[in-house]
């Protein structure tokens, strides 16, 4: 591809995550979302005109590679999950933004970093059943993420909990409980490839042991929800105890049949 190509692709997508910057002022954020006809459709939700579906936000976890912060979670309706969202900010909480687009009916939880440059988010599609785990992977310390399927053909289950204990080399526990196939509730899987590809190591109707308990916290960091302002904190700790970096209001739009509905 000329060199050209590759500059101009590069400016526009700067220009792009620019213009959708969020500015923290100290309040509560609210994630900009839209909601079209197609989209009801698509997603069966019932949203007649003078009742319309709200849609929040639901944050996972909190991660963090050398300067940058990022945020892992969905969009969601009352009864149905719409995207994943993966917010970061590269100025302490100044400005945010989403380094990856929105993926339809899925959810992201964990984040990890091995080191400033490798970092991995697990996901999978939150449907009846979730199913279609994948990993979003980062060679550039979360500049840019590309998705990597656990399975090479799509079934269900959900990442549990996994984890790199080098830049290349890491292991996948997936729940299948809902899966329908008792003797195989739980798989661990393996990589030695960044978690491009993985290979089965173990299938049991029980958990399989040495699977960590929790995933490891980002140092210095954490998410909290506030009742009294219907949001969630992102908070980092400091000498005299933790204090804020920003904040998220949970509901963020409204779903409608007849009209674009969103909260001013």
């Amino acid at each position: 591809m000329p060199i050209r190509r590759v500059v101009a692709g590069c400016l526009l997508l700067a220009a792009a995550l620019e213009a959708q910057k969020l500015e923290n002022t100290g309040a509560p954020m609210r994630v900009p979302f839209q909601c079209s006809a197609e989209e009801i459709g698509a997603f069966g939700l019932t949203c007649p005109s003078g009742h319309p579906c709200p849609v929040y936000l639901e944050l996972a976890a909190v991660g963090s590679s050398s300067s940058r912060i990022f945020l892992t979670g969905n969009l969601h309706a009352e009864s149905v999950t719409l995207f994943s969202i993966l917010l970061a900010s590269e100025d302490e909480g100044k400005t945010w933004y989403e380094p990856h687009e929105r993926i339809r009916g899925a959810g992201l939880e964990q984040i990890q970093f091995f080191d400033l440059e490798n970092g991995w988010i697990g996901g999978e599609q939150l449907g009846a059943v979730p199913r279609d785990p994948f990993l979003l992977v980062t060679q550039d310390g979360g500049k840019l993420w590309r998705a990597a399927p656990v399975y090479e053909e799509g079934r269900a289950g959900a990442i549990d909990i996994f984890h790199f204990d080098s830049k290349t080399h890491g292991r996948l526990w997936v729940d299948r409980t809902m899966a329908g196939e008792p003797e195989r509730r739980y798989e661990l899987l393996e990589s030695r490839t960044g978690g491009e590809s993985w290979i089965l190591r173990a299938a049991s109707g029980r958990p399989i042991p040495g699977q960590p308990s929790e995933a490891p916290a980002a140092a210095g960091l954490r998410l909290r929800t506030e009742e009294a302002s219907q949001s969630y904190r992102v908070e980092k700790q400091t000498g005299e105890g933790w204090r804020p970096v920003a904040s998220f209001l949970v509901r963020v739009g409204e779903c409608g049949e007849l009209e674009r509905y969103s909260v001013p």
